[in-house]
């Protein structure tokens, strides 16, 4: 083939390997072929993850702890520097410091599961039989987009195909490693070591490492989400996320499946009565047609508002929203008279 690069490669005993990410492109494609969300028009009317009224509620709800966004991690050993400033200088370093924060804590973006690939070319019967091995030939031509590079394997009974994900995977990392990837996908993967970890409290740690290892429209890089925000929402354990870039993930992952009961507790019984109140706000976005979101537009309510009718139309632990909201209107009203 004219201008592509050929590689061959055994593929005696495939192991499992998945995506290399490609950041944050909506658009996916591979040759000929692709790849975008199909919509109807019931689904244009409902709020999309990357709508700036979205991100700005999921920016307000995930926090900024600056002392958690920069807390020390494991690196080489460095003395540390001493600066001495002004009060302006000070102010100055802090508000860069914010800004920082808020780069760092950027939510990665949600993609539907991409399409399987399953494109036969041709099948030469003359070929049936020659080789017990496949072979893969790959376009390695530089600045060509990863999804966009052509490979193509031969079986052998004789039938020439596109190569599948798992394949395409493998080859790219082979041709194009990326720091951090692995050409086999971690242990810690597996849904029996995902627990030993959850239970260590390090769901943080397991969503950085998806990050790196899979695409956001990988089926790997789905299920580990989805089971990663299960047990914290089994748990209660939402704070873990709080001020994290993982934080907008899960409370848009709770939204649209009707759970988050459990988190707007979780915001009032910390005092966070704002994001709770954004964060019904959001499910009426995403659900314009519940009943909570109905009765909230024919009411025109806001603030504490919404929140009482979210718990009277649509919670499934009203009465744990109700109790929350009057503890902590209790506790406003005692911190007003002292």
């Amino acid at each position: 083939m004219a201008g592509l690069g050929t590689a061959r490669c055994l593929f005696r005993s495939f192991s499992r390997v998945k995506d290399v990410q490609r950041g944050k492109k909506t658009l996916l494609r591979c040759g000929a072929r692709t790849f975008c969300s199909e919509t109807t028009s019931a689904d244009d009317a409902k709020p999309r993850f990357t709508d700036p009224a979205v991100q700005d509620i999921l920016g307000r709800i995930t926090g900024l702890d600056l002392q958690k966004v920069f807390r020390p991690i494991k690196q080489e050993l460095k003395p540390p520097t001493y600066k001495l400033m002004t009060d302006e200088q000070l102010q100055q370093a802090v508000e860069l410091a914010k800004e920082e924060a808020r780069k760092q804590l950027q939510t990665p973006p949600i993609l539907p599961e991409r399409k399987p690939i399953d494109d036969v070319l041709v099948v030469d019967k003359i070929l049936d039989g020659m080789d017990t091995a496949k072979y893969v030939f790959t376009d390695i031509t530089y600045n060509i987009p990863h999804r966009e590079r052509f490979i193509v394997v031969r079986e052998p009974d004789g039938t020439l195909r596109k190569a599948n994900w798992e394949e395409r995977d493998r080859l790219v990392q082979v041709y194009f490693p990326r720091q951090g990837r692995k050409l086999t996908p971690h242990l810690l993967f597996k849904e029996e070591n995902l627990k030993t970890v959850f239970s260590q409290d390090r769901h943080e740690d397991v969503l950085d490492l998806c990050l790196v290892q899979f695409d956001p429209d990988s089926s790997d890089y789905i299920r580990v989400h989805e089971a990663t925000y299960e047990d914290l929402e089994k748990n209660g354990k939402y704070d873990l996320l709080r001020s994290t870039r993982h934080f907008g993930g899960m409370a848009w992952y709770l939204l649209n499946a009707r759970r988050v009961d459990g988190l707007i507790v979780d915001m009032l019984r910390r005092e966070l009565l704002q994001d709770a109140i954004s964060l019904v706000s959001l499910f009426h976005m995403v659900h314009p047609h519940s009943q909570s979101a109905q009765e909230a537009a024919s009411q025109q309510a806001s603030g504490t508002d919404l929140l009482k009718i979210y718990a009277q139309n649509e919670s499934q632990k009203s009465g744990y929203i109700e109790l929350a909201l009057q503890a902590y209107e209790e506790k406003g009203a005692e911190g007003s008279a002292a």
